[in-house]
Parts: C-alpha cells; structure tokens; sequence
C-alpha cells in the first residue's frame, strides 16, 4: 500500500508586512497555500494512493469567510471521487476553539476527536491510525500516554501534532519524546507542527514531512509532503514529494573579489541566475544578503535603494515572472585592517580615533541626534523599510549608524589613497 502524510497545510494564511514591497506578487503569494494543497490532491489523484494523512494545522485560525472551509470541501469531494480516504487530525491552528465556522465534510473525510486518543480503520486494509486532535490551541500535556495500544496484525500508524524533544524553534505543544514514541509499539509516526522534514529510524518510522508551502522567508528551500509506502513484509519507505508552488530563497553573494557597487550588481545577478537553473521552474521569492571583507564596502554604505533597484533591474532582465525581490540586506565589511591603520601614526590613525571615539561622545551624539531627526521625520515608510539605520535614527541608537559610518569613510579614503 502507500499513502501521503502531510501537515501544516495552513489554508489562506494571512501574508502580513506585503504593504512594504509594492512590487510583490501579491495574488501570486495569497494563493500559493491553496494552489500547493490543490497540487497535492493531483498528486494523490494520479498515484492513486490508498489514503491521504493530514497531522495538524489544516487550517490558520479562525476562517476570515466560508470560502476556506469550502475550499478544502472541494478538494476532498475529488478524493472521495476517486476513491480515496483522508483522516484528519487537527492542530493547534485549527483546534476547536480556534475554529469560529465548521461545514459538513463529504464521508471520505474521518476527523480524530479532541476528547481521548481513538482509533480508525481503513476500509479493505489492516490498517489502524491512532490520534486526538487538539481541543484548544494550547495543548501541553503529552498525548502520547493516552494512545490506544497497536491493533494486532495491523500496521498501525500514530497521528500527533507536537513540538517533539528538542524543537525549540516551535511552541510547546504536546510535547513527547522520540524513545516514548518508539516504545508505543506502532509501524508509522505521523508528525506535524514542525516546519521542516525530519526523519528518524528504529522500533517505528518517525517523520515530520514539513509545511507544504513555504508562506515567508523563515520558511526557505522546497516544502511538501511525503508519500509513504509499505511492502508485504511491512517496510517502509518514505519518499519527499515537493509540490510548492512558490519557493523562498536567501542568496548569499560573497564581494571579497569586488571593488565597485557595479561589481557587485553583475555578481547578484550572475548567482540570480544560477539559482533560477535549479530545481526546475519554480517561481522564487529571494532574500539577498551581500557579505564579505570587500573594497567595495565603502561604496555600498548607505546605498541599499540604489542596490535594490539595480538588483531589481537584474532581475528584470532575467525573466522577473519567475523570481520576486524580498530584501537585500548589506553585511559587509572594509577590506582595511583597523589595527593596521592604528599602526601607520599618520593622519588616517588621527582620523580613526576620532571616528571610534564619536560613538562615546555624548555631545556629539546628541548634535547628530538634533541633525538627523528632521530627516528620519520625513522618510517615507517604504524607504524606512529598505534602510534599517532610519529607524535607529527616529529611535536616537546611533551608536550602529557611528559605527557603521566610520569604517566604510575610512576604506573609502585608504581606497582613494
């Protein structure tokens, strides 16, 4: 037999923070949860898979209308025309106080309760699926004592949401450990409410199959669910299907060898390029991040807008249907060694001793402060989104600002030199 795990589908999870990139694909990005769910079930269609496992978090809270529920309706009216069943267990998104419309499913659909762990059989296989769904959001006590013993001669499979021993990215939900679901005695641990694919082997085969769709940068690489199969003699194998439909990327470009902001944009655009050459034709949302000790620092201080809108130009010039700008960030740093220039006693060591002592300088700090405030006042939001230092302004935390200022000043002046 084989059947599909997934979790953490998050059904029209709201994409807060888009106001800040007017170029982004908007439509694109709040229908991708649907349209990865949708891939799914064609997928389920044309492997013809003897069940679909959904472990938590179908949904995203409370539903903003009834469209979602009637969505997922849909979707589940095909596999019941093929066919297919589809046991669900809800998580703490869509537990029963999160949950503010219910609709009636088509019978396909067998839903594990919040009162106690049960069971449900599979039609036609030996084939048990032990779960209990979230009552309320905040679930903190282990379930995992409370699931039925395996059913004799079936291959029983445990459906649980849960932050798992050692997820610490994640809030505490249920929380167990991998030896208590080893020991359970069941073939199959169906996981969800971890993010990522994880994936451990022994008594029972553990699995974390991951969101089916990446929803923000947090969430990068390619996401899906798996399909599971298992042979008469009762192994398992289990196989990452990836079915996103858009993909978050965070691209590090690495100036060591660049000297100029031209440099820099030609070699953005060339590992652009390079990460559209792979994993097929997935559209892609980036996160840039340029980084490395660079001649070039000095003149990409305070030139992230300019650096977006030439990345942006690059991008342009590639095909931008298939790729969408989320931010570039600037990590770089001088290429001038600063204990070096403290050993040359010249004018540059007078310079930065200035430099490093303006940071502490409460007469000066405060000067800057009343110089800049005007300026941070007027920046429209946008561009107070693109350049962070605007915000250490208003907030009067120049010390960064300071300190980013001096050295790029001063491997701009020993570059002229």
């Amino acid at each position: 037999m084989k059947f599909i795990h997934a979790a953490d589908i998050h059904l029209d999870s709201p994409l807060n923070g888009l106001a800040a990139y007017p170029d982004a694909p908007a439509e694109q990005l709040r229908s991708a949860t649907r349209d990865a769910f949708t891939a799914l079930v064609d997928l389920a269609i044309a492997e013809d898979v003897d069940f679909m496992v959904i472990a938590g978090d179908l949904y995203d809270g409370s539903w903003r209308d009834f469209n979602t529920g009637i969505f997922f309706v849909k979707e589940m009216g095909r596999l019941r025309r093929a066919g297919i069943p589809v046991y669900v267990l809800f998580g703490n998104h869509d537990a029963e106080s999160e949950m503010t419309k219910r609709l009636e499913m088509p019978d396909n659909v067998h839903v594990f309760g919040t009162n106690k762990a049960h069971t449900l059989k599979v039609d036609g296989l030996a084939v048990s699926l032990h779960g209990q769904s979230f009552k309320q959001k905040d679930v903190t006590t282990n379930l995992v004592t409370g699931y039925p013993a395996p059913t004799p001669g079936h291959f029983n499979i445990g459906v649980l949401h849960t932050a798992l021993e050692g997820c610490k990215a994640h809030a505490y939900y249920a929380p167990c450990t991998i030896a208590e679901l080893h020991a359970k005695g069941y073939s199959y641990w169906a996981l969800g409410h971890v993010h990522d694919f994880e994936q451990w082997v022994g008594a029972s085969t553990i699995v974390f199959p991951g969101n089916l769709q990446g929803r923000n940068v947090r969430e990068l690489g390619r996401r899906g669910a798996v399909m599971v199969s298992v042979d008469d003699a009762g192994d398992v194998a289990v196989e990452r299907i990836f079915i996103d439909v858009l993909r978050w990327e965070h691209l590090t470009v690495d100036t060591s060898d660049c000297e100029t902001l031209t440099d820099v944009v030609q070699k953005t655009g060339l590992a652009l390029e390079s990460l559209l050459d792979t994993d097929g034709d997935v559209p892609r949302a980036a996160r840039i991040t340029i980084q490395g000790n660079t001649k070039a620092h000095g003149a990409l201080f305070g030139q992230e807008v300019q650096l977006r809108n030439e990345v942006l130009a690059q991008i342009a010039s590639i095909g931008n249907e298939r790729l969408w700008l989320e931010k570039v960030r600037i990590t770089t740093k001088p290429l001038v060694d600063a204990e070096k220039l403290h050993e040359r006693m010249d004018a540059f060591t007078d310079l930065q001793t200035i430099l490093e002592d303006a940071a502490t300088d409460a007469n000066f700090v405060e000067d800057l402060k009343a110089a800049l405030a005007p300026f941070a006042g007027k920046a429209p939001l946008d561009l107070q989104e693109m350049v962070p230092l605007i915000e250490k302004i208003r907030t009067g935390d120049l010390k960064e600002l300071i300190d980013e200022i001096g050295p790029a000043l001063l491997a701009n002046l020993a570059q002229a030199e």
